[in-house]
């Protein structure tokens, strides 16, 4: 009986032991991964390959009107609905495109636009933004093969632009950030653009300078990297798709973008984008981003300058049978 006695005792004793013990267990795990989340220098730790693939859209589809949240039934039809969509297999008179086994479609999330504010929807564009729009959907439709210049900086393999370039929508949506004292660069598979960030709060380049991907400069706000990219080019001045569909690239916009990693498998990822000229208020969008599971690979992107004869042949074609037929 005393053996029992003391064998209970002492185990006992042992759980009082590991009960004190886990809260510590508990705390030091805690500090580990908060030290893991930091760069050997003490700036937050965005390192990684991240995707942002998803089945939600920019904008909320007017059939869900102010509906912000779907439910159950209502995600699972909309399921089904994105894998319609986006299957782009030949019909008939068409050449068709890429069907779903091609396509990184993502996941559907409840929300049911990536647009926060205002609302689920882009703002109404401006009067000049308005006869842009006007203007380009016009050239695509007389003139849309004149040239090389005439098709859109996407298909031509150029760029997405700023905030084009982070914004999801087909496959390859996949990103690898590296960090360094003083810079972030972001590698971007879709067409293989590379953004580099400085972070010693060196002031923009001169108005005079333009560039695709515009200039950015970060800065900390916490464990949030804050990244404001100005001097875009002005590509609503062309014939292209890239500016209103992805975004902005107006002359006088201004984006902002803010990265801040929630736990080690995800990126909380928000850009605002201002552009006074195109649309009537500024804009946010919520795109969460996952930690990829693979590497990125090279994106050769050739396939529209491949097709670029055919294209502006086939266009040289129609014209002249138009012609003939007039005659």
């Amino acid at each position: 009986m005393k053996v029992r006695f003391l064998v209970l005792i002492g185990v006992l004793i042992a759980v009082a032991a590991i009960g004190a013990a886990l809260p510590a267990v508990a705390d030091a795990q805690t500090a580990k991964a908060k030290a893991a989340a930091r760069t050997a220098w003490g700036d937050p730790d965005l390192q990684g390959q991240w995707t942002n693939t998803t089945a939600t859209r920019l904008e909320r589809p007017d059939d869900l009107k102010d509906k912000a949240v779907l439910t159950d039934e209502e995600l699972a039809d909309q399921n089904r609905q994105a894998a319609a969509r986006v299957d782009q297999r030949p019909k008939a008179g068409d050449t068709g495109a890429y069907n779903n086994f091609w396509l990184e479609r993502g996941n559907l999330t409840n929300r049911t636009a990536l647009v926060m504010d205002p609302s689920g929807k882009l703002p109404p564009l401006t009067q000049q933004g308005l006869a842009w729009k006007a203007a380009r959907d016009e050239a695509k439709k007389n003139s849309p093969a004149d040239g090389p210049e005439s098709r859109n900086l996407y298909e031509r393999c150029i760029t997405r632009a700023i905030p084009g370039a982070m914004m999801p929508g087909f496959y390859n949506h996949n990103y690898q950030i590296f960090q360094t004292p003083g810079y972030v660069a972001i590698y971007v598979e879709m067409i293989h653009d590379t953004r580099i960030i400085p972070l010693d709060g060196r002031a923009h380049v001169g108005a005079g300078i333009r560039q695709w991907l515009g200039d950015s400069r970060g800065r900390w706000e916490g464990n949030t990297l804050v990244v404001e990219t100005t001097n875009m080019k002005n590509i609503t001045s062309t014939n292209d798709s890239s500016s209103l569909v992805f975004g902005t690239a107006g002359e006088k916009a201004r984006v902002i973008e803010r990265f801040t990693r929630v736990d080690a498998d995800s990126i909380d990822y928000q850009v605002t984008v201002d552009d006074p000229v195109n649309y009537t208020k500024a804009w946010t969008a919520s795109i969460p981003m996952s930690k990829l599971d693979g590497g990125l690979f090279e994106y050769a992107c050739h396939e529209g300058n491949y097709g670029m004869h055919g294209i502006l042949s086939g266009q040289r074609a129609q014209e002249a049978a138009a012609l003939k037929s007039t005659r």
